[in-house]
């Protein structure tokens, strides 16, 4: 199977060594790749955001499968053009991709299929958000609708900080993204991730994963794209998986079928587990980054058979394996991250690999033929283990063998779970 993987990022790493093991893959190209993804993949020089040209390389190559990395082009239509164009293609419609597009558009999901969620209020103007701020009162929660590549919400605990969250989305600071705003209940108790394939009709669980989205240890700080992950997330057990599926991912599953947009690819359910259950905060359309890293590095199926079933409507009766380990990743960033920071700084020496370790590389480049740090995340140093602590410590022993001068990272990854293992 010839596949073309779209992407750039650690997630798109992480995919692209995980395909690129498979049995039934004959060539992989990835677009527009990074110096991580090019180990695994030939990188082709593709405008992604040129649907047009996506297809017509496609067809050129001979492609049979294209994988879908990130939520942009799902949002974009891209999956539309490619699936009329005949190409099977891993990644919802632009009217399924609405789940993370529109944070709105899910609420009102949720309320129809009475999916778990918290209470919400959807505005176009600050005043009216402000008064509905007001009358709920804090802590509460603040959401761009649209895409903010994960930094459109404030998590506000006081009344002041939720009325500058509104003003902030509706002054641009989030661009189109802000134009409308959610305003949802905040909801007590652990957060975790749950992922799930479907081809519209058939769901296949995966594995959960537990992420640290603010930038300082102690979950201080602003929030971030996510500066670490492990998997599984000792919250998520057999009952709250359970009660996840039948609770919410299939009656979403079904609400999407009943509405016009069968949904097909991975449901990323953002979940808060409270004292009445699993609640859904969001939904996204694709892996997440950081989990996926370490869903890849525990991951003994063949990934590409299982994505292709859900591109294709034959997930049913198809299984997943995972390994007993436990997987965590730290994220290397860019000092300044997620303000603003300074590019094409050298990165010096990386760990080697091993059968425990890797490194997953997103924000990287190659310039002058040594490798370079462009984006805010950058690095995702992941390893496995008998435990979170075990899996913690060969991680950040890795960590310490990166010679980067402009990085920085979490020291605390993984902290809840290790403090479960030593209770």
């Amino acid at each position: 199977m010839k596949v073309l993987l779209i992407g750039s990022g650690g997630r798109e790493h992480a995919l692209a060594w995980k395909i690129a093991q498979s049995p039934k893959l004959t060539k992989l190209y990835a677009a527009p790749g990074n110096p991580g993804i090019a180990e695994e993949a030939t990188i082709v020089a593709l405008d992604t955001e040129d649907h047009a040209a996506v297809a017509d390389f496609c067809r050129s190559e001979a492609i049979d499968f294209v994988v879908v990395g990130p939520e942009g082009p799902l949002v974009a239509g891209l999956a539309d053009v490619l699936r009329s164009a005949g190409i099977a293609v891993f990644g919802p419609s632009a009217a399924a991709a609405q789940l993370e597009g529109s944070k709105g558009f899910t609420k009102d999901l949720c309320a129809r299929y009475d999916i778990p969620t918290g209470a919400y209020g959807r505005f176009t103007d600050a005043d009216n958000a402000k008064a509905y701020v007001r009358a709920q009162g804090a802590p509460i929660v603040i959401k761009a609708d649209g895409l903010a590549a994960g930094k459109g919400v404030t998590v506000a605990m006081s009344l002041d900080e939720a009325l500058a969250a509104v003003d902030d989305c509706f002054s641009g600071a989030f661009g189109a993204a802000g134009a409308e705003v959610v305003v949802e209940a905040y909801l007590d108790g652990e957060e975790a991730s749950f992922f799930c394939l479907s081809d519209g009709k058939t769901a296949l669980a995966l594995a959960s994963a537990q992420d640290h989205k603010r930038v300082g240890d102690g979950d201080t700080g602003p929030n971030t794209g996510g500066m670490g992950a492990y998997s599984p997330a000792p919250v998520m057990t057999a009952e709250v998986i359970e009660r996840t599926m039948k609770e919410i991912i299939e009656p979403t599953m079904r609400g999407m079928a009943e509405s016009g947009h069968p949904f097909s690819g991975v449901f990323f359910a953002g979940l808060m587990i409270t004292a009445k259950g699993p609640e859904l905060i969001e939904y996204n359309v694709r892996f997440g980054d950081p989990e996926c890293q370490v869903l890849m590095m525990r991951m003994k199926s063949d990934l590409l058979p299982l994505l292709y079933a859900a591109a294709t409507g034959t997930l049913d009766g198809m299984s997943a394996e995972w390994r007993d380990e436990t997987a965590l990743t730290v994220v290397m960033a860019s000092k300044g991250y997620p303000g603003s920071y300074a590019k094409n700084t050298p990165i010096d020496a990386l760990p080697t690999a091993s059968d425990t370790t890797k490194v997953f590389h997103a924000g990287t480049a190659m310039k002058d033929g040594a490798l370079v740090a462009t984006g805010g995340r950058v690095l995702n140093i992941t390893a496995t283990g008998t435990s979170v602590s075990a899996a913690k410590d060969r991680a950040y022993a890795a960590v310490s063998a990166v010679s980067w001068d402009n990085g920085f990272y979490r020291n605390d990854i993984g902290w809840r779970a290790v403090a479960r293992e030593k209770a």
